[in-house]
């Protein structure tokens, strides 16, 4: 993207950076890309800016989201690169980490490269995560030096788990010579073939299968004992949902072993009593939880075992969601609720410092896969998000800037509203 030519002066706000600890009025001289200057309000003069009043606004890093499916190359009717990004700025992010489940899956250099395009329309800084294996299909590892040189930041089989021991073994020790990560869906689905939903009282009732927690927590224990013949290996853990593997990422912790994890807000927000009557915009994989665990992610966040929110944005048709439950793809769109609900949530009803709120959606998302990203300290790169923190509004999917409208949030009253964003140095979204 290129920079706006004229410098921008956003005067008066809260200026929240989690990255350098700062939290007070400050004004911000944006200019040719960079952060220039952030000093205290009236200090700066620059009669040639363009002046944006965030008096009573929180101006804080652009938000990071290390997991979402833009459906580009392949899938153009459910979300384009362009469409996706559009909805991340309208959220505030202005970095999004794309998944390879693309059509063709992303495992090639080229690839990751035509993702990066200046042609794709990107409203965000797009970072590919490349398949682990060829084809996702967990067989053969793909050419990790060539991945990570065209751009890929990450490399997993997303949607796919690498169940074979010795692949996922040779996957850690191969990304661990490049600094990369790697990122697991953990999902035995030798557990799970035909469910549709948390295995429970409440899939009985609905005559549905049901997916049992030891299908996520006993892949992260098998990841996290493979992880413990690696030097300087990175095992990241995908929208991370139950108690048990939260707590075997907690014990890893403790013994050294570098395993980050992410939550979603859906995963702290709800549980699997919003399935209601089979409504398959509650249908996602991980399945929504029970109450038990969805409190457990609250912890998790609450004790900061959890590094990052992260979406998993996950657009689909409506046709494709228009059918049985057991028939319906899992997945939800996630980009435009994301702050409100985190400040909804953690924020007013668990009492999280706001500063912690965001560095859970900027600075830790960013260290967690090592992005250049999640600061406003001078020099860095002019990613920026306003927001009022106090504004109560109806999140209706139908103004959405996505293509798909499959959330469970239509008609929720969230708190804290995005008022402009800045991605590059370049407005994005304003209200």
């Amino acid at each position: 993207m290129t920079p706006s030519p004229k410098p921008l002066l956003i005067r008066g706000g809260r200026v929240i950076d989690p990255a350098t600890g700062l939290d007070g009025l400050r004004d911000l001289l944006l200019r040719d890309g960079r952060i220039v200057a952030v000093e205290n309000p009236g200090q700066i003069k620059a009669p040639d800016a363009e002046l944006f009043n965030a008096k009573g606004l929180i101006v804080a890093p652009g938000l990071v989201d290390i997991h979402v499916h833009l459906r580009e190359p392949g899938q153009g009717y459910k979300e384009t690169i362009a469409t996706g990004t559009s909805a991340a700025a309208a959220g505030g992010f202005t970095s999004v980490c794309a998944m390879p489940n693309t059509v063709p899956v992303n495992d090639s250099p080229e690839i990751v490269r035509w993702m990066q395009a200046p042609e794709r329309g990107a409203s965000a800084r797009v970072f590919p995560i490349a398949a682990a294996t060829r084809g996702s299909l967990g067989e053969t590892l793909t050419d990790y030096p060539a991945l990570k040189a065209a751009g890929a930041i990450a490399v997993t089989d997303d949607g796919k788990p690498i169940l074979d021991d010795a692949i996922m073994l040779k996957a850690l020790r191969s990304a661990a010579t490049l600094g990369l990560p790697v990122i697991q869906h953990a999902e035995d689905t030798r557990l799970t073939a035909g469910c549709s939903m948390n295995a429970g009282a409440l899939a009985f009732r609905l005559g549905l299968r049901g997916m049992p927690v030891e299908a996520e927590s006993g892949l992260v224990e098998r990841d996290i004992a493979l992880l413990q013949q690696v030097r300087n290996g990175h095992l990241h853990v995908a929208h991370i949902s139950t108690r048990r593997a939260l707590d075997a990422v907690r014990e890893a912790r403790s013994q050294g072993l570098n395993v980050s994890c992410e939550v979603t807000p859906h995963h702290f927000a709800l549980t699997e009593e919003r399935v209601g009557l089979y409504d398959t915009n509650a249908k996602m994989n991980p399945p929504l939880r029970a109450e038990s665990d969805r409190a457990a992610m609250i912890e998790g966040i609450l004790d900061g075992t959890i590094d990052a929110i992260a979406t998993d944005h996950a657009p689909h048709a409506s046709h494709e969601k228009e059918q049985e439950f057991d028939r319906a793809p899992n997945g939800i769109t996630g980009l435009e609720t994301a702050l409100g609900l985190a400040i909804q949530v953690l924020h007013v009803r668990h009492k999280m410092p706001l500063v912690k709120v965001l560095a859970l959606l900027s600075q830790r998302p960013a260290l967690a896969l090592a992005l250049k990203a999640g600061s406003l300290a001078p020099g860095s790169a002019t990613d920026v998000v306003v927001f009022d923190p106090a504004e109560k509004w109806v999140f209706h999917p139908a103004d959405s800037l996505s293509k798909s409208k499959n959330t469970p949030f239509d008609g929720w009253e969230l708190q804290g509203r995005i008022q402009l964003t800045i991605s590059e140095g370049r407005i994005t979204f304003r209200r």
